[in-house]
């Protein structure tokens, strides 16, 4: 099976993958109707009719149907765990659907979006925040090469914050 990077606008990265969950091809995410026309007016002056392209932001399909994003964003310098004195750090984010789960996805998109954002930004650290309760986004996040920078409350749990930079540090 083929997995595709999508950015939002843009064309396409491709990842190959292994897994064979059928049903992860079937799920699809929509949108719903906007019956009222006044609400519809508004929808359509607020949106453009050819969107732009939003770089970072990549939309997962696997055979046609979406299973998730991926989205590289600079993380909000109000919020706890930085790892450059003036914040605005890469923070790596994604959302699967949950069928799309524990078939190595994740894994295959994010790694891709990281090698996209070394190229784009070489040298530049990417930083990534979970709750430690999240077993698979910590396994995920230890198979993507973050290093643990520190461990803080927000959301009322524990988070784990990591660091990842395409750059070897020297021995």
């Amino acid at each position: 099976m083929e997995v595709d990077l999508q950015e939002v606008g843009h064309e396409e990265v491709h990842a190959e993958h292994a897994g064979t969950d059928e049903e992860v091809g079937q799920e699809h995410a929509g949108t719903g109707a906007v019956e009222d026309h006044a609400q519809r007016e508004e929808l359509e002056r607020a949106v453009p009719e050819v969107p732009g392209r939003r770089p970072g932001l990549f939309v997962i399909d696997l055979d046609g149907a979406m299973i998730g994003t991926v989205s590289l964003d600079r993380r909000d310098a109000e919020r706890p765990g930085h790892v450059r004195p003036d914040a605005g750090e890469a923070e790596l984010g994604y959302m699967f659907l949950p069928k799309a789960w524990g078939c190595g996805y994740a894994a295959e998109a994010c790694a891709a979006a990281l090698d996209w954002f070394a190229d784009t930004l070489p040298g530049e650290p990417v930083v990534l925040c979970t709750q430690t309760a999240n077993d698979r986004s910590m396994r995920l996040a230890a198979k993507l090469g973050f290093a643990e920078v520190e461990r803080f409350e927000e959301f009322g749990a524990e988070q784990w914050f990591g660091v990842w930079s395409s750059v070897t540090p020297s021995a």
